[in-house]
């Protein structure tokens, strides 16, 4: 019997990494209060541990309304200088961020976490993914373009590797989907854990 795959997450750039490895997921976008689960997590969470927790109260939100799938969620942020990093609040977060970026690295942690929900069943696993990206020397006119276009608004870190600011990245150590927002070796890890092939996934 065909395993559906269930992305709890209304990120396209998760969803067209999933596409372009030949898996056709369904999504269900969770409705997790994530300031709330950051909130109720053990003082010194590490950053990979806080996007862990994250990830899963995702998955498990979607898992919640289902009986017939395997079910993703995920979660990213940036670590740099000892602090963590989501989407930028407004424009002006964004240049801030931006000017303490430029010509430095961080390290993008992307957690997952899968719930199987096939035939009621509820095994779980999780993992993360934690890449170190470099940034290019920005001058202010560049980061001022950049954030104008609206894109480092919408994403963790306030960057992509995929997109208008892959010029912005001089290069990464680790999983390049990782820094797109899903690692597709850490998701064939997970899934192998739960009894699933990957490559069962494909579409046919």
């Amino acid at each position: 019997m065909p395993v559906r795959l269930l992305l709890a997450s209304a990120s396209p750039a998760r969803l067209a990494t999933l596409r372009a490895a030949g898996l056709d997921p369904d999504v269900q976008v969770s409705e997790v209060d994530e300031p709330a689960v950051l909130r109720d997590a053990e003082p010194g969470t590490s950053p990979a541990d806080q996007v862990l927790l994250l990830a899963r109260a995702k998955a498990r939100d979607v898992a919640g309304d289902v009986s017939d799938a395997v079910v993703v969620g995920c979660d990213s942020m940036l670590e740099l200088d000892g602090e963590v990093h989501g989407k930028p609040a407004d424009a002006q977060e964004a240049v801030a961020r931006w000017r303490r970026m430029r010509g430095r690295s961080g390290v993008l942690h992307t957690g997952h976490w899968l719930v199987d929900r096939r035939s009621g069943a509820g095994a779980e696993t999780g993992g993360v993914s934690s890449t170190t990206v470099h940034f290019a020397d920005l001058d202010d006119a560049e980061i001022e373009a950049y954030v104008a276009t609206g894109e480092p608004l919408a994403v963790a870190g306030a960057f992509t590797v995929d997109g208008l600011g892959g010029p912005f990245v001089s290069r990464i150590e680790g999983d390049h989907h990782g820094v797109v927002g899903l690692s597709l070796p850490l998701l064939r890890t997970l899934l192998a854990e739960l009894g699933v092939r990957l490559t069962d996934l494909w579409r046919r």
